[in-house]
């Protein structure tokens, strides 16, 4: 008789290993993902929690399942990353040039956009009985960037329980903490996310509809053609302009508009853009042309939240180190 996956594994047999692991492994990366708001640290943290789980597999019991049991390593390896004073974010430096004043200053938040790309590498799963997001809600960058303004165990705490169902004993045991500060933890966790009002997208139509499509499309028109004037029109009345982790945020279309020409301006080119998705959302890798060079550098990356035909958050990453996750190249020619 053949031995299943766990049994040849545990004698040394590393494909068996694969063949048990490596259905978890995208998710894993979404989950770790969520809790420290980095691709490359989440796919790190993957690597730690497969090469643990592979030295450990003698000490498997069984009591939960293996997804079970690899949620629960890398939730504690997350803790301990976030833990880290070697991976912890370091404080803002100042911008390099002086930035418009912003409609308001808020907390640094360190956060990279997710490739859908990788998304779409994940099985269905059902969800959990506790879960209390929807899968696309619980990817989109208003979510992320809220959790992480909460305390590391407050914000596995809440993964656990809303995005992945898990019950509060499971979590506990996740945690080797009581099923009462879990629940401690769990409620201060949704108290301050009701706290944090967040631009989200328009959920009456899939990600990456027709009409969405159109409205991103309007949106790089205009900035390939450094029109402030015809992004703003795009824009909804409260729309927010951020640029993680810049503690700089721009709402409204004054504000908003005073940024864009401010940048312009300093540039002296209009923006190349390639199309791409990331979080279920409308995303563009930026390009600045060097015309000596004939060339486009990268730039940064600009996320877009569509809501009600109009776009109801720009958020730009100008950290270039995303790119090859995107499939996006370094530089494009002009």
């Amino acid at each position: 008789m053949t031995q299943d996956p766990l049994t040849r594994a545990r004698s040394g047999d590393q494909a068996a290993f694969r063949e048990l692991t490596e259905p978890y492994r995208r998710e894993l990366q979404v989950h770790c993902y969520r809790i420290v708001g980095s691709v490359q640290d989440a796919e790190d943290l993957v690597q730690e929690t497969l090469l643990a789980a592979w030295r450990g597999l003698d000490g498997f019991e069984e009591r939960s399942s293996v997804r079970g049991w690899l949620y629960r390593i890398a939730t504690n390896r997350c803790l301990n990353a976030l833990r880290d004073t070697a991976r912890r974010p370091q404080p803002v430096a100042p911008p390099r040039v002086e930035l418009p004043e912003p409609t308001r200053r808020a907390e640094p938040v360190w956060l990279q956009p997710f490739p859908d790309a990788l998304l779409d590498d994940i099985p269905d799963q059902a969800p959990g009985p506790e879960t209390r997001y929807e899968a696309r809600e619980s990817i989109e960058l208003a979510f992320i960037t809220a959790l992480q303004l909460l305390p590391p165990r407050q914000r596995v705490v809440l993964v656990l329980r809303d995005v992945l169902g898990y019950r509060a004993a499971e979590v506990a045991a996740m945690l080797d903490t009581s099923e009462t500060s879990v629940k401690a933890l769990l409620q201060r966790a949704r108290t301050t996310l009701r706290t944090q009002p967040a631009p989200v997208g328009d959920r009456s139509r899939p990600p990456n509809s027709a009409r969405e499509r159109e409205i991103a499309g309007h949106f790089a028109d205009a900035m390939e053609r450094g029109d402030t004037a015809a992004v703003v029109a795009l824009l909804t009345d409260d729309a927010w302009l951020t640029m993680p982790p810049e503690p700089h945020h721009y709402q409204g279309h004054v504000a908003i508009a005073a940024f864009l020409e401010d940048r312009a301006m300093r540039r002296g080119s209009a923006l190349r853009v390639v199309a791409t998705r990331a979080n279920r959302q409308p995303a563009f890798g930026c390009y600045l042309p060097t015309p000596p060079a004939g060339i486009a550098r990268a730039y940064g990356m600009v996320v877009l939240t569509v809501r009600d035909d109009k776009i109801s958050a720009i958020t730009w990453f100008f950290d270039t180190s995303v790119f090859p996750a995107f499939g996006l190249p370094r530089s494009i020619p002009t």
